[in-house]
């Protein structure tokens, strides 16, 4: 996973104030994790870290374009995603942390790996249906769909139904 030193904030030395990062996720780094949604893509991180004395805040702003399939006729297409994600990092050796938004890091560590946090924000902020536009979808797959949602003409009868209605029609006679 060489792609994600890339993705690695070496805080310790830093004195308390503002710092911002600059992050480019390609093809590599999508491919690392192996998701059948996420084909590719680039999306760029700007990322600003509020150091203070016992905690890191990290402001995620991030923009792109992800390669996924089409619901409909499951060809490559590409979905515009963007979005902005907070993440408070403290430090300690015994607390775990049940909200997703607070990290716990050991007291001696000194640099952090965004890459999980950075490839989950990008994957959820992915729609939960992805479709071409109307007429980008491939015809050959789309002529299936088309014909059997087709509604029946109404001109003809299921012989089952026919075969009821008689039934019924007699039991109502007698």
């Amino acid at each position: 996973m060489g792609q994600k030193r890339d993705t690695i904030v070496q805080f310790s030395g830093l004195k308390s104030g503002r710092y911002t990062y600059d992050f480019t996720l390609g093809g590599d780094f999508f491919d690392e994790y192996k998701n059948e949604e996420i084909a590719g893509g680039e999306v760029r991180f700007d990322v600003t870290l509020d150091k203070k004395e016992r905690t890191l805040l990290f402001n995620f702003h991030f923009e792109g374009t992800l390669v996924t399939m089409c619901d409909r006729c499951l060809g490559q297409m590409t979905v515009p995603v963007k979005g902005d994600d907070t993440l408070c990092v403290k430090f300690s050796d015994e607390e775990q942390s049940d909200n997703e938004d607070v990290a716990i890091l050991p007291e001696n560590a000194s640099e952090i790996d965004l890459a999980q946090y950075m490839y989950e924000y990008v994957a959820v902020s992915l729609p939960m249906q992805h479709v071409h536009a109307e007429g980008e979808c491939d015809p050959s797959v789309t002529s299936y769909i088309t014909d059997s949602e087709q509604p029946d003409s109404g001109d003809e009868t299921d012989p089952r139904w026919d075969a009821l209605l008689k039934i019924k029609e007699e039991n109502k006679n007698n």
